[in-house]
């Protein structure tokens, strides 16, 4: 009797049929990520796969190494051209406050001229007598002197504080002169009514113990604009009380022009000054203008340069 294939034994122990053994071979090859080996025991992944996400994972450790380079020389840049505008800067406030102070020295140094030659020259106000020409030159040229020199130690050391502490004493100058100016134009004619009756009533110390700085001042006014009193002569006649008046008064010197009104200037000195300053406002004007203009260049070179040191101190942290 035949046997049917089915019953032989080496045919139960072949392989399976073809399509059987396609599909488990592709699933032994690592289509579903088992190795080719009909053990379980060592599962790896395909070599190609394996390659393919080596290559992935270096494209990206290089991707990133760029991206942080280009940051890196991004950040150096900014470094570099803070540092730059801080350079410029700096030098541009240096060379600002040195000529600022050297301005201070010279104002300084025409007020001790002044104290020296023209002795005790006050000032003609009896309400502020250390109101000299020489104690104005010599407490402004100090006091430009000192902001110059904070602002030229500032500039050279980068330090914060002292660039702030510059930018606010010369705040506080400007705010003062501002308002100086301001109250001045508002009150003008009460400032001209008190100014003549405070120079009137310094009429009286004329030629008395103690008041040479006054004596000669007034002796030099009326000498150089030709003018007699404040309004006029009869100050001089009403507060000393006298018939007779300073021989700067007289036109011409001689032993009787004291007293006779025909050789006395009639001009009032109050106005004549006046009217001098007026035709010199041009001047005073532009100087006034000037000083105001270098204040807020200074006020700005002290901000930018804070800042930049600022900034400069927060890159390098």
């Amino acid at each position: 009797m035949q046997t049917s294939s089915s019953d032989d034994p080496s045919y139960s122990q072949s392989s399976p049929p073809r399509g059987r053994r396609a599909r488990w071979k592709g699933v032994y090859r690592g289509r579903w990520g088992v190795a080719d080996s009909c053990s379980f025991s060592g599962v790896q992944s395909n070599p190609e796969e394996q390659t393919s996400g080596e290559a992935k994972k270096e494209n990206r450790v290089i991707v990133l190494y760029l991206d942080l380079s280009f940051l890196l020389l991004l950040e150096l840049k900014k470094m570099s051209m803070t540092r730059g505008c801080l350079l410029c800067i700096k030098i541009t406030m240096f060379v600002f406050n040195l000529i600022f102070w050297l301005g201070g020295c010279g104002i300084l140094g025409v007020g001790v001229w002044l104290a020296v030659t023209q002795g005790k020259f006050a000032t003609l106000s009896i309400s502020f007598p250390s109101l000299s020409a020489a104690s104005l030159f010599m407490v402004t040229g100090s006091v430009i002197m000192v902001v110059g020199f904070i602002g030229c130690l500032g500039a050279v050391t980068e330090h914060r504080c002292l660039l702030l502490t510059f930018f606010v004493v010369l705040l506080i100058i400007f705010l003062l002169e501002i308002i100086s100016m301001v109250l001045f134009f508002t009150y003008n004619d009460n400032f001209h009514k008190y100014a003549q009756e405070d120079l009137k009533k310094g009429l009286s110390l004329y030629q008395t113990a103690g008041n040479l700085g006054l004596t000669n001042a007034w002796d030099i006014v009326q000498t150089e604009f030709r003018c007699c009193g404040v309004k006029n002569f009869t100050d001089w006649l009403e507060m000393r009380n006298s018939s007779l008046v300073p021989h700067s008064c007289c036109m011409e010197q001689s032993p009787t022009c004291q007293s006779n009104p025909s050789t006395w200037w009639k001009d009032p000195c109050y106005e004549k000054v006046k009217r001098w300053v007026g035709s010199n406002i041009s001047s005073v004007e532009i100087f006034g203008i000037c000083i105001l203009i270098v204040q807020v260049f200074g006020l700005i070179f002290s901000m930018l340069m804070y800042c930049q040191v600022l900034k400069a101190e927060k890159y390098y942290e």
